[in-house]
């Protein structure tokens, strides 16, 4: 019976050790279970949470990297889109061997620091960015390493199909493709997650005509620069835009100040001659002149410590179409005294020649004019000395000085056929008086290195010294035209600009606007008229001569709606 027992005892004994130990190691177990999925719970949650702060941190600091429209011309050609790329970044904490694995990147992407990698691969951080915006096969060298620790993010590269060509107005974006420079910039909250295209009035077509056209003379009378402006004088639309030296928007970090400079709408200039179109325009408009009118160009004019004179003069009475033709300094400065300074500067500021312009482009400057408009001061501005302007200025001002006598604001985006916006600045009658003083001289006078056969283009040309330390360079000369066609219904405006042109022995040595800038505008009016339907008239048909000739009765606006 005790046998019995003492079995039983020992029995219930063994029972009760295995269970103790089978609880024990269920509870190792539990607990190795436990400590696991804590870890799992916080590879999984925090890490997760980190990466979605990290995540939501650069999305902060580049909202529109992943949406951004693309930018196209007028005709629906491309200029700017949206290219999907990866861009490498590594998590240090999982990166054995920094150094090893800085020099292994370095040999896939040459263009990296060793150094730079290598310190940001110590980082005790668990997000540093190594390179953005791979190409397809960087990214497949890149992860053939096997290393852990680096890892792609989809992001978008912008880029720009044209290049060179429009870069000065596209503009560029940095890598967030946050817009820093032309439209991208100015326009970059309409660009940033819209889905359709924004149209510029761009047209690629005449933007490659003009820049090869200027490339020409610049390389020909080794100018240190140049640029050049095509508008509707009815709309105010861009057509063409250029400024040389030019740069790549793909690579705009590579660009220098000087190319990214954009002459059209950045810098200020005398202009010279050109400006004698708003002075005849207001002489003519005020009924101070008529082209009866007669002035004494046989002397220089002499005031104070000043002096003007003729480039070539004709030492004798001019009459107002022939001051024009000829470009006579003195006797245009002789209007100006007949006009007076306060009814000049009333109508150069009406025409947008004392303010900035409305273009869509950041890159603007203020005009630089007298704060005193004295007598002097209206005398030199009368033909281009004594203010500053874009050119973006001058081609808004003369478009609206041949448009009808209306002021119409330079746009880039979209394109209309019809604008009813506009200020009248001049009657009709003058506008038309103006487009056959504008024949006039390419016919008969400087500007016949403009004169594109069939295309009755109309113009001016320009020729000042530059400032240099507060004085004038003799040898440093800004040269231009400005032509609009046809004079008898205009409907473009061509303007051409070189920077310190050299004379050559094919133009006997002269830089003038008339050798220099006037066979740029009379290529671009024979290459683009085409493109747009424009078809060669009969130069000596007599309705044609009717309508250009200033000795013609030109048709009666209404001069109740110009300035008075």
């Amino acid at each position: 019976m005790n046998g019995r027992i003492s079995f039983e005892s020992s029995k219930k004994q063994a029972i009760e050790t295995a269970r103790t130990r089978l609880l024990v190691g269920a509870s190792l177990m539990a607990a190795a279970f436990f400590v696991v999925g804590v870890r799992l719970f916080d590879l999984a949650v925090f890490n997760e949470t980190e990466d979605l702060r990290r995540a939501a941190s650069r999305e902060i600091a580049r909202p529109a990297s992943m949406t951004r429209a693309d930018i196209v011309d007028r005709n629906g050609v491309l200029l700017a889109t949206s290219l999907k790329t990866a861009s490498l970044f590594a998590n240090p904490r999982k990166i054995n061997e920094p150094s090893s694995v800085a020099r292994r990147l370095v040999d896939i992407l040459p263009d990296l620091s060793e150094e730079v990698v290598a310190a940001r691969l110590h980082a005790d951080k668990s997000f540093v960015w190594l390179r953005r915006n791979l190409t397809p096969r960087q990214q497949f060298e890149v992860n053939r390493l096997g290393i852990p620790g680096l890892d792609f993010e989809q992001e978008e590269r912008r880029v720009y199909p044209h290049g060179h060509l429009a870069g000065h107005i596209v503009g560029f974006t940095d890598v967030d493709n946050v817009g820093l420079a032309g439209i991208e910039k100015s326009m970059d909250a309409a660009i940033a997650g819209a889905e359709i295209p924004l149209q510029l009035s761009l047209d690629i077509r005449v933007q490659q005509i003009l820049r090869q056209e200027l490339s020409s003379q610049i390389e020909k009378f080794k100018a240190i620069g140049g640029g050049g402006i095509v508008l509707d004088v009815n709309s105010g639309e861009v057509v063409a835009m250029v400024s040389l030296p030019d740069f790549d928007p793909n690579a705009s970090g590579q660009a220098s100040d000087d190319t990214r400079f954009n002459r059209m709408t950045l810098g200020v200039y005398e202009l010279g001659s050109v400006f004698k179109i708003f002075n005849h325009a207001i002489a003519l408009e005020t009924g101070v002149a008529s082209f009866a009118s007669r002035y004494d160009a046989t002397n220089p004019i002499r005031v104070s410590r000043f002096t003007i004179s003729d480039f070539h003069p004709k030492k004798r009475w001019l009459s107002v179409p022939e001051i024009f033709q000829h470009s006579s300094n003195i006797g245009s400065a002789k209007i100006a005294i007949d006009i007076g300074s306060e009814d000049q500067r009333r109508y150069l500021g009406r025409l947008g020649l004392l303010r900035r312009t409305s273009i869509e482009l950041p890159e603007q400057a203020q005009p630089i004019y007298p704060t005193r408009w004295r007598e002097i001061s209206a005398m030199t501005i009368s033909f281009g000395h004594g203010i500053a302007v874009s050119p973006l200025h001058l081609a808004s001002a003369v478009a609206a000085t041949v448009n009808g006598g209306i002021l119409r604001p330079a746009t880039l985006v979209g394109h209309y056929a019809k604008r009813s916006d506009g200020i009248q600045v001049f009657s009709a009658e003058t506008s038309d008086r103006m487009r056959r003083l504008l024949r006039l001289v390419v016919e008969n006078g400087t500007g016949r290195n403009a004169d594109a056969e069939g295309y009755l283009v109309g113009g001016k040309t320009g020729t000042a010294e530059k400032q240099v330390n507060g004085a004038y360079k003799r040898n440093a000369l800004i040269s231009s035209f400005v032509g609009v066609y046809p004079v008898t219904a205009p409907r473009f405006l061509v303007f051409a600009m070189l920077d310190e042109p050299t004379g050559i022995k094919e133009s006997d040595g002269y830089a003038t606007g008339g050798w220099t800038a006037a066979p740029v505008v009379k290529g671009v009016v024979a290459r683009m008229a085409p493109l747009f339907g424009i078809a060669p008239l009969d130069e000596i048909a007599p309705n044609i001569r009717q309508a250009a000739n200033i000795n013609a009765q030109p048709a009666i606006g209404n001069r109740s709606d110009a300035v008075n």
